[in-house]
């Protein structure tokens, strides 16, 4: 007999696959500029600019733009609020998990 099967925990603005490489990648990078993180997971830059405009209306990261020389330069943080969301993220995904396999 299956128990809850509890999902809750899910936060949907992370658990979009590109959302969820970004956040991750920031968890550690601390910050990253556009075009990195462009490469990084390999995505066009208006694909981009819509999952860090998610996370940014949501607080979880914070973008900077300002000029190199000429050259606009726009680089991405995880904020406070990010990295705790992240923290709540990972702890639900290890709860389902388990649920998933059975507690064991």
């Amino acid at each position: 007999m299956a128990g809850k099967f509890d999902i809750s925990g899910l936060d949907d603005v992370i658990h979009g696959r590109v959302r969820l490489g970004i956040v991750a990648y920031l968890a550690s990078a601390e910050v990253a500029d556009f075009t990195e993180l462009k490469d990084l997971l390999e995505v066009t830059q208006g694909n981009l600019s819509v999952h860090l405009r998610k996370l940014e209306e949501a607080g979880y990261v914070a973008i900077d733009k300002s000029f190199v020389g000429r050259k606009p330069l726009t680089r991405v943080r995880l904020t406070e609020t990010g990295r705790a969301a992240f923290a709540g993220y990972l702890r639900a995904m290890g709860q389902l998990v388990e649920q998933a396999g059975g507690g064991s």
